[in-house]
């Protein structure tokens, strides 16, 4: 099938490469030309596991394109996906300037034929129909009322996490299809038919995926519902972890126990110092505003938001009671990155450390398997970026774990341990092994365990 793909952050970039893997034939469309530059020498703008090699070999054999160029985008796709941003404003709305924009450039460059015109950006509740409206405008500004135009608006929502985006693609647990037309609703079953027999799936055991057809407004509904529970789910474990810090239970073992029950669940029970990224936040605040807007007060994601706030600033707390006074002291931080095995700075917890670190009059520095590398650090300010963990813990008076990144596993910390001035470790996402740790010669403080 011929595909356009309009936005190559992300989602879109995974969504358009992956789509091209499968078969299918794919352009992807951006207005930055710096960045479609980049991916025409073959070269991914973002950090994803395995997807440069999968770029790569969609392109060898010409099933990807990358372009500036919107109405050739449009002009070749049976199907358009818009997948551009939607950051939060400051009053917790979703931006849809950029959705907006993609939906009136579409409508102005839209050619005889049918087109089925793809929601893939998170968007506020109620857009598919706005983006129909949108798309008419556009269209009529052609002024070529002998051109005959057919179109449906879907809503497909992405569930892929950051680092293992790609696996989500090909291994996904549901696909979610809102729309009000059969022909539209058939034809992305035809495109994501190889996803939904599991063709391309990594778990061959696995059976087919849950393919779940609502109308538009429930599918947006979704996306948002998943990310708030999710959301929720994360606070409410760490709420735990602080109890558990009081009473001196062990919120590991806690996690463990309550997992095993069907009706909860293990997946999102880890401790640690809250979540970030660009999705949760920016999707459980824009939530708690269409509420809002409908004179609903979401009193439970209101409390998610406050215990995720107070959160961050949990291993603060914790050096301070270890250290005493933090001003004039060195703190090292493992890991930048909202999480790990992506590039991805937009709202990590580190920045908050990091602020709060400075505040309170300490030097701050940090490694991080990516930045450290990739020259992603010129943004950041109040932080000295190390090249590699030795170089980090030199002369430190304590060591934060920010980013679970596998490679935080096997440095040599006996020898980190003996060029500290304190040989303190706090682990903040409850990944490292206390014995192994402790038998390096660091005290070892976890979250709530």
């Amino acid at each position: 099938m011929r595909v356009c793909v309009i936005g190559t952050g992300y989602v879109g970039l995974v969504t358009g490469v992956c789509l091209a893997h499968i078969g299918h034939h794919v352009i992807c469309v951006d207005n930055n030309e710096e960045k479609i530059k980049l991916m025409k020498a073959g070269q991914s703008p973002i950090y994803e596991p395995g997807l440069s090699e999968l770029m790569h070999s969609s392109m060898k054999e010409q099933r990807l394109e990358f372009t500036s160029d919107l109405a050739k985008g449009v002009h070749h796709g049976e199907i358009l996906f818009t997948a551009v941003g939607t950051p939060a404003l400051t009053n917790g709305e979703s931006d849809t300037r950029y959705v907006e924009a993609v939906a009136r450039g579409i409508g102005e460059n839209l050619n005889c034929g049918y087109k089925v015109i793809v929601n893939k950006s998170t968007v506020p509740i109620g857009s598919g129909d706005w983006v129909r409206m949108i798309v008419m405008e556009g269209l009529a500004k052609q002024n070529n009322p002998s051109m005959k135009v057919e179109f449906d608006v879907v809503s497909n929502p992405e569930f892929l996490r950051e680092g293992s985006a790609v696996y989500d693609t090909f291994n996904p647990d549901r696909i979610v299809l809102g729309g009000n037309s059969k022909q539209a609703i058939d034809l992305m079953k035809n495109l994501y038919k190889p996803l939904i027999e599991r063709k391309f799936s990594q778990d061959k055991t696995l059976p087919f995926v849950s393919l779940v057809v609502t109308d538009l407004n429930s599918a947006e509904m979704i996306k948002y519902a998943a990310n708030a529970f999710l959301a929720t789910k994360i606070s409410f474990i760490n709420e735990i972890a602080n109890i558990c810090d009081r009473v001196g239970a062990d919120v590991c073992q806690v996690a463990q126990g309550i997992g095993l029950d069907s009706r909860i669940g293990s997946k999102f029970l880890k401790a640690g110092i809250g979540w970030g990224g660009s999705c949760f936040p920016k999707d459980v605040s824009a939530l708690i505003r269409t509420a809002n807007d409908y004179n609903y007060e979401t009193q439970l994601l209101n409390a998610a938001v406050r215990v995720n706030k107070k959160q961050r600033l949990i291993v603060i707390e914790k050096l301070q009671q270890e250290l005493k006074i933090l001003k004039g002291k060195t703190i090292g931080l493992l890991g930048l990155t909202f999480k790990a095995d992506t590039d991805d700075m937009r709202d990590a917890p580190a920045l908050i450390i990091i602020e709060e670190l400075n505040r309170l009059g300490a030097k701050v520095k940090a490694y991080d398997p990516i930045v450290s590398q990739s020259g992603l650090s010129h943004g950041l300010s109040g932080v000295i970026i190390e090249t590699d963990a030795e170089m980090l813990s030199d002369k430190c008076d304590a060591l934060v774990l920010v980013t679970d990144w596998q490679e935080f596993l096997n440095l040599d910390y006996e020898k980190m341990a003996t060029v500290m001035i304190n040989p303190v470790i706090i682990d903040g996402r409850n990944f490292l092994k206390r014995e192994e740790l402790q038998m390096a010669g660091f005290h070892y403080v976890g979250i709530g365990c």
